[in-house]
């Protein structure tokens, strides 16, 4: 099944497999699944095709998802960079964003440890 340019597992039930698409986690899929009408253990494989019509029609003309989502999140960083905010600045700089640490840890954002020398040249080879 494709929904939003997304193939689901066809294995998963349908409630883990629509969390596939960007933009839908487990609360928003159950949710979907709620008011469609299409209960959430079923597998992905076994859906009727009416079923696929109704959870197709639901997520792509009533959320944004997957590519519309990303351009939006980007923009929305591109805006901040541009009016010069903190947050913007944090994202220019690759650092977090949202008032974390980063005397220690923030490995995620900063990139792998880099250990930093004295910064004093080693002595030359007298033999």
């Amino acid at each position: 099944m494709r929904i939003a340019g997304v193939n689901l597992p066809t294995e998963k039930r349908v409630e883990t497999a629509l969390t596939y698409i960007y933009g839908i986690g487990q609360a928003k899929a159950r949710a979907i699944l709620q008011e469609t009408g299409v209960a959430p253990d079923v597998r992905v494989k076994d859906i009727t095709p009416a079923d696929e019509g109704k959870l197709r029609d639901k997520i792509e003309k009533g959320l944004i998802v997957e590519g519309d989502l990303r351009r939006e999140v980007q923009m929305n960083v591109k805006r901040l960079k541009e009016i010069g905010s903190y947050r913007g600045n944090r994202h220019a700089r690759n650092l977090p964003a949202r008032g974390q640490r980063t005397k220690t840890n923030a490995r995620t954002k900063r990139g792998k440890r880099v250990t930093m020398g004295s910064g004093r040249k080693k002595a030359a080879d007298k033999t």
